[in-house]
């Protein structure tokens, strides 16, 4: 897209400026690091277009500390304060089921993430947030745990003006074809590779 200018113009009977503003549904997929933080950074902007953020974590830890989270907090805090951008909520859905081994079995794991995708498939309903952020929601879909087309047919059909970004590794090709923009993270080399463990400030 040189310039910003689209390749193609569809003949759907949209203005420009209505074809613009239409709401995404987006994927951020690969096996490379930066999914997350490519999602986060659409919610900083959204934040700072007055956007009310909705923040969702799957899969990682409710005891692992992401600096995205403290951030998006204190911004969350400055809206309250001053207005200054929008309202901002982060919540992880369901302590326990993370890539670490923690107590409780598959099904109660299974019965969490499920119970996180009603709470997410409500607030759609009531149009809560004007951007959604699922991160690492890939998983519960590729376990079974979530059903994907279920998935698709809540965010596909979402009702106002609802932005939805979706990240993880493996996403379901259902949902691929359903997004607006997807994106894949290739790794071309990272420190890891040469036994570099994770920096904070880089990696949290």
């Amino acid at each position: 897209m040189p310039k910003g200018q689209p390749s193609v113009v569809p003949q759907d009977g949209l203005t420009t400026r209505q074809r613009r503003n239409r709401p995404l549904l987006m994927v951020h997929t690969g096996e490379m690091k930066g999914k997350s933080t490519a999602a986060f950074g659409m919610a900083l902007r959204g934040w700072n277009q007055g956007w009310n953020i909705g923040v969702f974590q799957f899969v990682k830890s409710a005891k692992w500390k992401v600096g995205e989270e403290s951030a998006f907090k204190a911004l969350g805090e400055l809206h309250t304060a001053t207005g200054q951008g929008g309202p901002v909520e982060w919540h992880k859905m369901g302590e326990g089921w993370s890539w670490s081994r923690k107590a409780g079995t598959e099904e109660d794991h299974a019965a969490d993430a499920l119970e996180g995708w009603r709470e997410i498939q409500r607030r759609i309903a009531a149009q809560t947030h004007d951007l959604y952020v699922l991160d690492e929601f890939t998983y519960p879909m590729k376990w079974g745990w979530v059903d994907v087309d279920e998935v698709i047919e809540t965010l596909t059909n979402r009702p106002g003006h609802q932005y939805v970004v979706i990240t993880g590794r493996n996403a379901d090709q259902r949902l691929l074809d359903a997004a607006d923009l997807v994106t894949e993270m290739t790794k071309v080399k990272h420190p890891m590779d040469t036994g570099q463990k994770g920096q904070k400030g880089i990696e949290w």
